[in-house]
C-alpha cells in the first residue's frame, strides 16, 4: 500500500452512505487522491469529472458520459458532487 493508497482510503471513508463507487475502482480512487494532493478544498465536480472521465476511457471507451462537464445533463453533473465534498472533507481532516 502507497501513500496515494493511503488518501485514496480516507476520500472513499468520507463518502456519504448513499454513494455508491464503481466496481473496481481502486484505480480511481487514486487519481481522486492526486486530485486532493494537487488542488486541496479547492478541488470542483468539474475536476472530478474529469479524473472519473480518464479513468473511464480504460475502463468503457464508449461511455455516454465521456463528455466535458458542461456538456452532460445537470442529473449526470450532480452525480460527481459527493465526490468532490469526500475530496474536500478528507483534505480538511489531512491539515
Amino acid at each position: 500500500m502507497t501513500y496515494l493508497d493511503l488518501i485514496a482510503d480516507q476520500i472513499r471513508s468520507c463518502l456519504p452512505p448513499e454513494a455508491e463507487p464503481p466496481q473496481g475502482s481502486e484505480a480511481l480512487f487514486r487519481i481522486y487522491a492526486v486530485l486532493l494532493r494537487a488542488k486541496g478544498e479547492q478541488v470542483t465536480d468539474e475536476d472530478v469529472h474529469d479524473a472519473w472521465s480518464a479513468w473511464m476511457q480504460s475502463v468503457d471507451s464508449s461511455h455516454e458520459a465521456l463528455l466535458p462537464f458542461h456538456d452532460l445533463p445537470p442529473d449526470t453533473r450532480s452525480l460527481d458532487a459527493p465526490y468532490a465534498e469526500a475530496i474536500r472533507r478528507a483534505a480538511r481532516q489531512r491539515r
